[in-house]
This record gives C-alpha cells, sequence and structure tokens, in this order.
C-alpha cells in the first residue's frame, strides 16, 4: 500500500527518507532548535552589562526582556500555517537568515529602542522556526519508528540548549561584552542557512485553500494580549490594571478567532484536530509538564545564584546534566513505546520528573552538589520521555498537509504552560518565602521590606548590613527561600503525579505505532 505521504505532502520528502538525507535534516533542523534554546535563557545573564552600557528605563528593560516572548508566542500559530502553505523549508530559511540579521542588530544596538525593536524581529524569527523544523523532520522520518527516535533527538537537543544559555552566556561575558551573546548566533545561522538550501527537503499543503486575514490579527493580538497579561502578572502581581485590560481584551479576541475558525473551511486553527485523542491528549500531557516544571527553572536558577552564591556559568554548568540526560534519553523513548505503549511511557516521563521535582525541593542551603546529581539527572530523562513522546503523537496524529499548524499549536501551547507556570508557582513560592521568612530584630522598616521582597533582597541586604546581624539577615533569607521551595516543589510534583495518571486515561487507546492519517479531502472551489 503506498504511503500516504508521498501522495499528498512533500515535494522532497520521500526522495530525503530513500537516499540517506534525513539524517543531515535531523542535524540542520536540531542546530536551528538549539540555537533559539539558547538564546531564550542567555539574555538574562547579559543584563547586568547592557544595563551599564545602554542606561535602559526600567520599562525599556523589561520590554528587552520580555518582547521576544510576546512576539514569539503570539505569531506561532500564523507561522505554522504559512509554512504550510508556502512550503516549510522556505519558511525556515527565511526565519534562519532573519534570526542572523537580527541577532548582528541586537549585538550592535547602540540604544534600548534599537535592541527592542532588534528582539521583537528574533521573536518573529523564531516563530517561524520553531514549528518548520519539526514538521521537517516530520516529513523526512516516515518509518514509525525512526520517526520517534528523530523527534526525540530533536526535542532532547532542544531540551539541552536551555541550559546552555547560561554556560554560553558565562563564557562569552566573562572575556567579551555584552553583544557577544547575539553575536555568535550570526555564523551558526549562515551555516544552517547554505546547509540547508542544499539539504533540506521542501514540504508543503499542494492543496492549502485561502489563508483567511481575518483570523490572522484575531490570533496574533489576542495572544499577545494573554501571554502579555501572563508575563506581567507573574512580574507585577494581578493588581496590576493592565493584566486585567490585556487578559480581557486578549480573551475576547481569541473567543472571537476560535467561533470564526468553526466557520471556515480552511481555518487558521483547526479545532477538528482536538476531536483526536492522541492530538489532545498529547497536548494536555505537555502543558501540565510545562506548567508544574517551571519550578524549577525559577527556583533553582534562584537557589544556585543567590542561596548558594554560584556564578551563573557554574549554576549554568550545575543544571546542565539535566537536559543531557534528556539528550541521551531521547532514543530510549522509542524503544520503549513498543514494550510499554505510548500512555505509560509518558506517565513514566512524568511520574519521575515528579518525583525528582520533590528531591530537588528537599534542598537546604547545604546541600552539597553530589546529592542533587543523580536527582537532576533523573529529572532530565523524565522530561525526555515525556517530550519525545508526544511530541511525535501531535506531529504523527496531524494529517501531513497540516504538521506546520499542528507544530504551532504544541509549541503555543507549551508556550502558555510554562508561562501560566511561572505565574502561578512564581507567586506561590514567593508568598511562601515572606511566610516562612523569619527575621531577627534590630531592622529598620525599609530594610525588612527589601528583605521581605524577594530572597535576592534579603541576602543583599544582609550584605549591607554589619557583622552578626547581617549574617542572620541573609541566612534568613536563604533558609526562608529554600523552606518556601520545599512547599512550591511539591505542589508541583503533586501536579505531574497527577498529569502521569491523566496521561493513562488520555493516551490509553493510542496505538504504540501512528501511521499517517489519510489525507483530508481538498477544500471546495470558491
Amino acid at each position: 500500500m503506498t504511503k500516504t505521504t508521498t501522495a499528498y505532502d512533500t515535494t522532497g520528502g520521500p526522495a530525503a527518507q530513500q537516499n540517506g538525507r534525513r539524517w543531515a535534516v535531523l542535524a540542520i533542523c536540531s542546530i536551528a532548535s538549539a540555537l533559539l534554546g539558547i538564546d531564550t535563557s542567555v539574555l538574562n545573564y547579559a543584563v547586568p552589562s547592557l544595563s551599564a552600557q545602554l542606561a535602559p528605563s526600567a520599562t525599556q528593560l523589561l520590554w528587552i526582556v520580555d518582547v521576544y516572548g510576546f512576539v514569539l508566542g503570539g505569531l506561532l500559530i500564523v507561522a505554522g500555517n504559512i509554512g504550510d502553505r508556502i512550503g516549510r523549508k522556505k519558511l525556515l530559511l527565511l526565519g534562519v537568515a532573519g534570526f542572523g540579521a537580527a541577532s548582528a542588530v541586537s549585538a550592535y544596538a547602540d540604544s534600548p529602542a534599537t535592541l527592542i525593536a532588534a528582539r521583537a524581529l528574533l521573536g518573529l524569527a523564531g516563530a517561524t522556526i520553531m514549528p518548520s523544523t519539526l514538521s521537517l523532520v516530520r516529513a523526512a522520518f516516515t518509518d514509525p519508528k525512526e520517526r520517534t527516535t528523530a523527534v526525540g533527538i530533536s526535542g532532547g537537543v532542544a531540551a539541552a540548549s536551555f541550559a546552555l544559555g547560561p554556560v554560553v552566556g558565562g563564557l562569552l561575558l566573562d572575556h567579551f561584552w555584552w553583544g557577544s551573546v547575539f553575536l555568535v548566533n550570526v555564523p551558526v545561522m549562515a551555516l544552517v542557512l547554505v546547509a540547508g538550501a542544499v539539504i533540506l527537503p521542501e514540504t508543503r499543503n499542494p492543496r492549502p485553500g485561502r489563508l483567511d486575514w481575518v483570523s490572522v490579527p484575531l490570533s496574533v493580538l489576542g495572544m499577545f494580549g494573554v501571554i502579555y497579561a501572563i508575563k506581567t502578572a507573574a512580574r507585577d502581581g494581578v493588581a496590576e490594571p493592565s493584566v486585567w485590560i490585556a487578559a480581557g481584551l486578549g480573551a475576547a479576541l481569541l473567543a472571537v478567532f476560535l467561533r470564526r475558525q468553526t466557520t471556515l473551511d480552511e481555518p487558521l486553527l483547526d479545532l477538528r484536530l482536538f476531536k483526536n485523542a492522541a492530538f489532545s491528549g498529547a497536548i494536555s500531557a505537555n502543558v501540565v509538564t510545562m506548567f508544574a516544571a517551571s519550578v524549577l527553572s525559577l527556583g533553582f536558577s534562584l537557589y544556585f545564584q543567590v542561596v548558594r552564591g554560584w556564578s551563573p556559568l557554574t549554576a549554568g554548568l550545575a543544571v546542565l546534566p539535566g537536559p543531557l540526560a534528556a539528550a541521551v534519553t531521547a532514543p530510549a523513548a522509542g524503544a520503549l513505546i513498543p514494550l510499554i505503549g505510548r500512555a505509560r511511557t509518558v506517565a513514566a516521563g512524568l511520574f519521575l520528573m515528579g518525583l525528582s521535582t520533590a528531591g530537588l525541593g528537599m534542598s537546604t542551603p547545604h546541600t552539597a552538589y553530589w546529592q542533587l546529581l543523580p536527582v537532576v539527572v533523573v529529572n532530565g530523562a523524565g522530561l525526555m520521555l515525556t517530550f519525545a513522546v508526544t511530541a511525535d503523537t501531535i506531529l504523527a496524529s496531524a494529517p501531513s498537509t497540516r504538521t506546520g499548524a499542528a507544530a504551532a499549536i504544541s509549541e503555543t501551547a507549551m508556550e502558555l504552560g510554562g508561562a501560566l507556570g511561572i505565574a502561578v508557582l512564581g507567586s506561590v513560592l514567593s508568598a511562601y518565602y515572606r511566610s516562612d521568612l523569619k527575621l531577627p530584630g534590630g531592622l529598620t522598616a525599609q530594610q525588612r521590606g527589601a528583605a521581605r521582597e524577594s530572597v535576592s533582597g534579603g541576602v543583599e541586604t544582609g550584605l549591607h548590613l554589619p557583622g552578626a546581624l547581617g549574617r542572620q539577615v541573609a541566612d534568613a533569607a536563604r533558609q526562608g527561600f529554600t523552606d518556601s521551595l520545599h512547599t512550591t516543589t511539591l505542589i508541583g510534583a503533586a501536579l505531574m503525579v497527577l498529569g502521569a495518571v491523566a496521561a493513562l486515561i488520555t493516551l490509553k487507546d493510542v496505538p504504540a505505532v501512528l501511521h499517517d492519517p489519510e489525507p483530508e479531502p481538498a477544500p471546495a472551489a470558491s
């Protein structure tokens, strides 16, 4: 029986499968994805030096940090659909070229406004790269077992890249100016551009129908409003008026957008995909994972750098074994599926993440690193068991004509899950810190307020106080934070265990081997 993919999806995917280019396709797409992960996490380490040179206002600094995520999250769904229409290779190469150019502008920005604009362009380029890489890997690997392994490797590299950000940033900032964290993207993206133009096959939907231009601003502005509200609430609290204005406008626009999608023959967001139990179950598992895992990225960045006093480079090296374990575990996920099934593999990953999250949360200000190392490794392995299977399930359960849109939905759901997790669990962490903090007497109201604001404020206040009092304040802040981390990570661990149970239910009927769905009928002529 002829595979459906060759009939309707690609102009080059089967050729890549036959002549062995598929592994080169995987390498190119993985490198592009890795740079996005590094860029997401590296900026935080350049903020002090770029602030000293560019002197941005507090509002400008917030936009420098946040505008990338706003634009990326808002444009993913639109970008995925455009890739299905014009070709995923073409969109990826355009995104790679744009990312390299925007990185160069960012590196040499001479004003906060220029850097904000360049970061927005980086978000735009990133939105075109993310769904394109997944779609191209999906098209190149038509054998179900190989596809699962390839998607897992791609996800493992992407996961490892987030932890590489602090390492790369620390090494560069120790020797060069702040712009070097952006400039390093340029030669790598140039290499990806040349190699991609030669090696990548082109894939697209040959019968895409018309793009509904009314849906585009509804989707972009709606997502932008919701993401802005979530991030602002996480930073400034829900009492901020802009949070409610942005949330209300975003939700209203998204409601109109979703309603419109149900009336279109060729919707921007194909809600029919969610009728597939495999697709919706995998999306749900990803959202739960990102929501609950956010407490680790937030909490342990503060733990290693503020509580333990480690440099950004040392802190990055401390968490690096987790993503490295994820990269190594990626091929194992494909081997587990035939043995225990997709539902149990995802559930096992979530359970391991829950167990290790609880273990990491038991850290004290003086826990030896060798005691944390095994738990960090287990957490990374659990993360990849989950994401390798869910990513493959999402891509394999969607028609090949819609893989760009499906990948964009997956990436958007993960962005929202992570943002919500930081907003909710970050607020829980802050609230428990303030309630668990036991400050000594003899402090002024201003000193007590600064210490209660955050663990960074508490340690900084202690460092500026003389003698024993300063040490007591700093130690109280460190102890209060680790106590709050205990409670917050237990909440995150419980959510992951509940997610494991949910995965067993939602994915229980999904077969171990997912073949290409039947092609969609061509849209009616208008």
